[in-house]
């Protein structure tokens, strides 16, 4: 019974996965079009205005979300209330996004002709690029399937996915073809540990003066993890005689060459220093540090200021202590 169930699993994500690959390549000029026409709209300080019933309503949600984190203000609009005097969040100048698989929703197409009197552009993702909403709009987006991941093939599932991925693509090609940034994006997200770390600077986190264990190419390692035990770290930094990084030591070398090396603490620590460590500078974003501590799988960055003199060390602990992950 449990391989089974695995199986329809497995079976619902690649008949979805399909759906999407197939989209993927019919993406054509509608495409450049769409984002073309988005772009010009938030140029004017017009907004983007979501509309859709039932499922594709739930996917409008979502696309506005994603739209208005990445600075594309975006509102939704449900087809019910916007009868009942909700038409009035619509401009001259806005763009709406209209959401039906079928094209033929009873609730969009008797909208339409009110929001037809608005000086607005309308925008169609829909599987039917044939429907009667597709013949009202400017630029229709193509989010056909080949058939839903439902067994019965009645529940939208292959269909609400490829309209979800297809508001992900919009929302991220715009995004940059706006030149949105990593400070655009701190601006919309202050909360949580996203926010701090994407408003926080490596000179606001990095350990720095009394608690930088420091010590020069002559020192033995004694003397790097005397100077690594005082600043309770796990790594000292090694500088040349000008002030300039030499390289790093840390406990894990310590215990890899201890084995091979019993009077290891007599030693010049620049013979077993790591040369050339990364390093990251002291104006950089937060966010940074953690994407790299992750890449390289690596607990501790040597911070260098402008000139290229190390002026401080971001260890893997402080950003959990900080909450910064």
């Amino acid at each position: 019974m449990g391989m089974d169930i695995l199986a329809r699993a497995r079976s619902v994500i690649e008949i979805e996965t399909d759906g999407l690959q197939q989209m993927a390549q019919r993406l054509d000029a509608s495409f450049i079009a769409a984002v073309d026409l988005l772009q010009a709209i938030l140029e004017s300080r017009g907004k983007i205005i979501v509309v859709g019933v039932g499922k594709s309503g739930n996917i409008g949600q979502k696309i506005a979300a994603t739209l208005n984190s990445t600075g594309a203000t975006a509102v939704v609009m449900d087809s019910q209330n916007a009868l009942h005097g909700d038409l009035g969040m619509i401009n001259d100048g806005d763009a709406v996004i209209l959401l039906s698989y079928s094209g033929e929703t009873r609730e969009l197409l008797n909208l339409l002709p009110f929001i037809k009197r608005f000086d607005v552009r309308l925008l169609a993702i829909t599987g039917r690029p044939d429907s009667s909403l597709a013949h009202f709009c400017e630029v229709v987006l193509d989010t056909s399937v080949a058939k839903e991941a439902c067994p019965l093939n009645l529940a939208p599932t292959s269909s609400s996915t490829a309209m979800l991925v297809m508001g992900d693509a919009l929302a991220m090609v715009l995004l940059e073809s706006r030149g949105f940034t990593e400070n655009d994006f701190a601006r919309y997200h202050p909360g949580g540990s996203l926010g701090r770390a994407l408003l926080t600077r490596i000179s606001d986190i990095m350990r720095k003066e009394a608690l930088l264990p420091m010590v020069d190419l002559t020192a033995d390692v004694y003397a790097a993890l005397d100077a690594m035990n005082a600043a309770r770290s796990g790594a000292c930094l090694i500088v040349s005689e000008d002030g300039s990084l030499a390289g790093i030591f840390t406990h894990g070398d310590f215990a890899r060459n201890f084995r091979k090396d019993p009077e290891l603490g007599q030693r010049l620590v620049r013979e077993v220093m790591t040369q050339r460590p990364i390093t990251l500078r002291d104006d950089q974003l937060a966010v940074e540090a953690i994407n790299t501590l992750g890449k390289n799988r690596i607990d501790d960055i040597v911070v260098i200021n402008g000139h290229g003199k190390p002026v401080g060390l971001i260890d893997s602990q402080d950003l959990a202590r900080l909450k910064l992950v």
